[in-house]
């Protein structure tokens, strides 16, 4: 990890897009970049991105081999208490091909909170927090203040901290630290002035496509069309220009034509990604958290995509219920489906929340039905309905993708 030069990223929300466009910036400026996040939605090579390419299993496999001989020569020898977790072995893999592909800037995504996760053993070169908001309380705290403090874990001093849009008690937790550890809070509200464009008008024209003017640091991107989908983007899109520019003021070469292409040219797939199947067009959408899913219904509405058909799958450790109450007014049938993990939330335990929230609702869902099988989930959706929407956990729509495909 110390072969390369290196950008951190935390936040509840907007970790993996942020990674995505800031990472493809750097690589349209020419420099020799990579890009690591989690989780994967179908191959783990997904997770390791060289020259905005996934590794080769070849390389891959290489660099588990050597990482798996380290770790048992260091338990053997005691210098290891126990077998590290699957994410730290990752973690340790994907800074090993860095090295060994020559990397000279790597944009690394945290895997969950911060302070304690593996990707903390980083020295980086800014670090970015780009929402605060509930998800995994278990682990990070029951307010936003505390779940602000594991994500402030990443600040290091002497280097600038990108900090999107936070609440105020998260921004004071997060501003506390920055002054404990010398480092220099950029507030993404406070640099950038961004307004959003009338994307241009044509017959093959992406009815979800956002287009953007933004100015910060002296540089200033004009209607640009962002590669992602959906008016929650712009804030990502914000945050991402706003690295772009405090990593240029720290010498890394970076221009507007550059980052324009890194916001233009994203691929964060599985995020309202729109495939075909069975003549239904079908929207993909890992929105795994509450904010996740106010973001999809915000989409749908904005889209005119309301009284869909829903293939909805969850983990038990969510707030369902919150989910639920964001996206069952978008949706004239709710199929609640099982997603393949032994952390999965039952369908028929999803339908019957979602079957005692309609109530309480302006709008509901016609009809709810359980099918565990994600594949038979999905194919009864498509039946008849010509528009049906597919979200929730990640662990849901990796394989949603493999069987559309």
């Amino acid at each position: 990890e110390r072969s390369f030069q290196s950008v951190i990223v935390a936040g509840t929300n907007g970790k993996g897009s942020v990674t995505a466009m800031a990472s493809a910036a750097l690589h349209a400026a020419g420099h020799r970049t990579a890009r690591y996040t989690s989780p994967h939605l179908e191959r783990i090579e997904e997770r390791f991105v060289i020259e905005e390419r996934e590794v080769a299993t070849a390389d891959l496999e290489d660099a588990a081999a050597a990482v798996q001989a380290t770790v048992e020569r260091l338990v053997a020898g005691g210098g290891l208490e126990s077998l590290p977790t699957f994410f730290e072995c990752a973690t340790a893999i994907a800074f090993e091909l860095f090295r060994r592909q020559s990397v000279e800037i790597a944009v690394v995504g945290v895997g969950l909170g911060g302070r304690l996760d593996a990707t903390n053993v980083l020295m980086p070169m800014a670090a970015v927090i780009t929402s605060i908001d509930f998800d995994h309380q278990d682990l990070l705290g029951e307010t936003l203040e505390s779940i602000a403090r594991e994500k402030a874990g990443v600040i290091k001093p002497g280097i600038p901290v990108v900090v999107g849009p936070v609440a105020p008690g998260a921004h004071a937790v997060i501003e506390a630290v920055c002054r404990e550890r010398g480092a220099r809070l950029v507030s993404v509200t406070s640099r950038v002035r961004v307004s959003a464009d009338a994307p241009a008008q044509s017959d093959g024209a992406d009815p979800g496509a956002t287009m953007v003017t933004m100015e910060a640091g002296g540089y200033r991107l004009e209607h640009v069309e962002l590669a992602l989908r959906g008016r929650h983007q712009i804030v990502n899109a914000a945050v991402a220009f706003c690295l772009m520019t405090e990593l240029a003021s720290l010498g890394v070469r970076l221009d507007p034509l550059s980052m324009g292409a890194g916001l233009a040219e994203a691929r964060w797939p599985g995020r309202l990604e729109r495939v075909t199947w069975r003549g239904a067009e079908v929207l993909l959408d890992a929105a795994h958290n509450p904010a996740g899913a106010q973001a999809l219904a915000d989409y749908l509405r904005e889209t005119g995509w309301t009284g869909v058909t829903l293939v909805l799958g969850l983990m038990r450790d969510k707030d369902a219920a919150a989910m639920l109450s964001a996206v069952l007014p978008c949706c004239a049938l709710l199929v609640c489906t099982t997603p393949p993990s032994p952390r999965a939330l039952a369908a028929e335990a999803l339908a019957a929340l979602a079957s005692s929230l309609c109530a309480g609702l302006p709008a509901a869902p016609d009809r709810i039905v359980a099918i565990a099988d994600p594949a038979e989930a999905m194919a009864h959706a498509c039946q008849d309905a010509k528009r049906v929407v597919a979200a929730g956990s990640i662990f849901l729509i990796g394989p949603l993708r493999g069987i559309l495909r």
